[in-house]
């Protein structure tokens, strides 16, 4: 009984935790990727990027090699952008795989209980009426060797 009641308080603790993160972990991301996208992201970005260009320059690269490098540069900001965004998505179907899984468990653990709940109270309807017959038999017994006892 202890352990039933351990387990189940685990289960809550475990689906409280699961709610956190599931609430908490998204929003984090969207405000990190508010953060990259916003109007002063962009700013920043384009301002770093015109800044790596120009080291670039004159550093006395090549003006296609600057670009190309320039271009790889503004695309690491972007691609992180498309990952945490892609994360996401991710995080809340895991989160929703996992509280399903453990909202199965827990509805297959009552079903399995109310079934044994209820096959124990059959066979202990039956077992009491195999009972009550034995005893309705054991009675007649009496009664009928009473009654030859009279004779």
């Amino acid at each position: 009984m202890a352990r039933e009641k351990e387990e189940k308080e685990d289960v809550e603790e475990l689906r409280e935790v699961l709610s956190v993160i599931s609430k908490e972990v998204p929003a984090l991301i969207k405000g990190i990727i508010a953060s990259v996208f916003s109007e002063e992201a962009g700013r920043d970005m384009g301002r770093a990027a015109a800044a790596f260009y120009k080291e670039l320059k004159e550093a006395g690269m090549p003006e296609d090699v600057a670009v190309k490098m320039t271009e790889g540069y503004i695309s690491t900001f972007t691609s992180l952008g498309e990952i945490m965004k892609r994360a996401v998505g991710k995080q809340r179907s895991i989160e929703d795989e996992r509280i399903g899984k453990e909202i199965s468990k827990e509805v297959s653990k009552k079903v399995m209980e109310k079934l044994s709940e209820k096959l124990s109270k059959e066979i202990s309807e039956e077992t009491a009426r195999e009972i009550e017959k034995e005893l309705a038999k054991q009675r007649r017994e009496k009664s009928e060797e009473e009654e030859e006892d009279e004779d």
